[in-house]
């Protein structure tokens, strides 16, 4: 790494931040590699077992909050933020429709993570360009990684008490994505925290999975229920569900910020109208589990190991002991 004396890091984080945004993020951050503030919050998370059954969750120790010990040498985090609000972004009322399925907006495009992923290896080649023995990895969602703390530290936004990231000129639709990199470069600033004494995402939770501020339990959330877990949906959870089939945008749609949100740029995240709000009887057939389109890769819904999320549909289905079990609960509601 000799050769870093004589280039201007300055100019090359400056570099750094034109070609993402260049490469389509709406914001790049930096930050350095302290976290030990977020380990005891990590901890005691992990010990009151409300990452559920996310195993990979606690697998790795505190190399979540320790990104030089998953990447040994990183001396900096690159954090990116993506758009995806699409342009018609009328979601909620769907909600009141029992013959609508929900799918989470996040699910409604392209795959985000090979979206995203594609995007920061293009960007540590830009890198490498500029200065050839930069070592660097992405991470999109795909290792021990603190992205939300990242984020914070890289000014990206601060976190709410939904545990998302908030900007406020963006909201909180849109994606992060983080490079690994082994370059001393300056490093943002947060920003101030903008929640103050709001709550309405804990107050309109369906499931109040957010248990206090800053915390979710992931066993009462929607988003863990539907995407996570494959085990069979708790009893006293389900009425509280509606028809949320795939993940839940409830904290988003009330969070005050999210009227500032802007619109995404990327075609890829335009896709949503084949699955926004697709009503049951257009798409299921006998035997079908999941919507044509929804299969294909590009998708980040998928029909491999993803049964659960249409077990809440009344269509006889004997597809799987899973389905049958949901399905005979429902019924039952209903006296058929």
């Amino acid at each position: 790494m000799s050769t870093i004396n004589s280039i201007d890091l300055i100019q090359l984080t400056q570099d750094i931040k034109a070609w993402g945004r260049a490469l389509g993020f709406q914001q790049v951050g930096i930050s350095d590699i302290d976290l030990h503030q977020h380990e005891a919050h990590l901890t005691q998370w992990l010990e009151n077992d409300y990452h559920g059954d996310m195993a990979f969750m606690a697998n790795h120790g505190m190399k979540r909050a320790r990104p030089d010990e998953l990447v040994p040498g990183t001396l900096r985090v690159i954090s990116v933020r993506m758009n995806y609000l699409p342009p018609d972004a009328s979601f909620a009322k769907h909600l009141s429709q029992p013959d609508t399925g929900y799918i989470s907006r996040y699910a409604l495009g392209r795959d985000y993570h090979k979206v995203l992923r594609k995007r920061l290896k293009q960007l540590g080649e830009k890198i490498t360009g500029a200065l050839s023995n930069t070592e660097y990895r992405p991470f999109v969602d795909s290792a021990p990684v603190l992205e939300h703390a990242i984020a914070e530290k890289a000014g990206i936004g601060w976190t709410g008490k939904h545990s998302l990231t908030i900007n406020k000129e963006a909201g909180s639709w849109f994606f992060l994505g983080e490079l690994f990199i082994n370059l001393p470069l300056p490093i943002d600033s947060p920003l101030e925290e903008g929640c103050g004494t709001c709550t309405a995402c804990l107050t309109i939770c369906p499931t109040n999975a957010i248990v206090a501020p800053y915390k979710v339990d992931a066993r009462r959330c929607i988003s863990y229920l539907t995407i996570e877990s494959d085990k069979d949906i708790p009893e006293d959870l389900r009425p509280l569900m509606g028809n949320r089939i795939y993940g839940c945008d409830d904290c988003q749609l009330i969070c005050p910020w999210n009227r500032y949100a802007d619109i995404t740029e990327e075609d890829a995240y335009n896709d949503f109208l084949k699955l926004k709000g697709f009503r049951w009887s257009e798409y299921l057939k006998e035997g079908e589990w999941f919507p044509r389109k929804a299969a294909e890769s590009k998708y980040p819904l998928t029909y491999d190991g993803k049964q659960q999320y249409f077990s809440r549909i009344n269509t006889g289905n004997r597809a799987s002991n899973y389905f049958q079990q949901h399905n005979r609960w429902s019924l039952s509601l209903i006296h058929i």
